[in-house]
């Protein structure tokens, strides 16, 4: 079975099948996946909540999973932003709400633990370098890369995100950890600190 020359409706079908693969083809993949948000409603009209169905959720998730796994065995991290990228969106690009993530890696670059540090609201989060700190030696870290998601949908650092990284990056040193990049995520599209020149 050549599932590349196969549309986007039969390989839904395969998932959830063919009659609901047939109500979500008028919807991007996009939002079928959750890497973004269904459109607003009208002033008046109400909203009407998009649920995935629960094989294409456990198809992302899967997905999500696949890229941590090869992180924690390669040096995925540090060789391959992309493999990040394709990670961030798809696990906190769609969420209504910031959250503050640590990808923490040892002396060879390679993923020792993702995880959530911090959780906000819809336009911030509160990071504490200190406990940021004490989290990297508890975890042994020799190296970090950071991310944050921008619940707006669009990628781009604020004064305040440059600011926060500085400091982050100041902290760190004191104890011997590298801030390799820092990564915004909104919807499907991620910003990359390091290849803007931010660090």
């Amino acid at each position: 079975m050549n599932l590349e020359s196969m549309d986007n409706t039969d390989l839904l079908a395969m998932l959830v099948g063919r009659k609901l693969a047939r109500s979500l083809a008028g919807r991007s993949l996009a939002e079928i996946f959750g890497y973004c948000r269904p459109r607003q409603p009208a002033l008046g009209e109400q909203p009407v909540p998009y649920v995935a169905h629960p094989a294409v959720g456990a198809a992302k998730e899967l997905f999500t999973r696949c890229i941590l796994e090869r992180m924690a065995v390669e040096d995925l991290c540090f060789s391959s932003p992309e493999a990040v990228q394709g990670f961030l969106c798809s696990r906190i690009g769609h969420l209504e709400h910031e959250v503050f993530w640590s990808f923490w890696l040892d002396a060879q670059n390679r993923l020792i633990v993702a995880e959530q540090l911090f959780q906000g609201t819809l336009t911030q989060t509160s990071v504490y370098p200190r406990e940021v700190v004490k989290k990297a030696l508890a975890r042994n870290a020799a190296a970090v890369i950071f991310a944050h998601n921008h619940p707006s949908g669009m990628p781009e650092p604020s004064r305040a995100d440059e600011s926060l990284t500085t400091a982050l990056k100041s902290a760190l040193a004191l104890v011997d950890v590298r801030v390799l990049d820092h990564f915004i995520a909104a919807g499907n599209q991620a910003m990359s600190f390091a290849a803007r020149g931010l660090l």
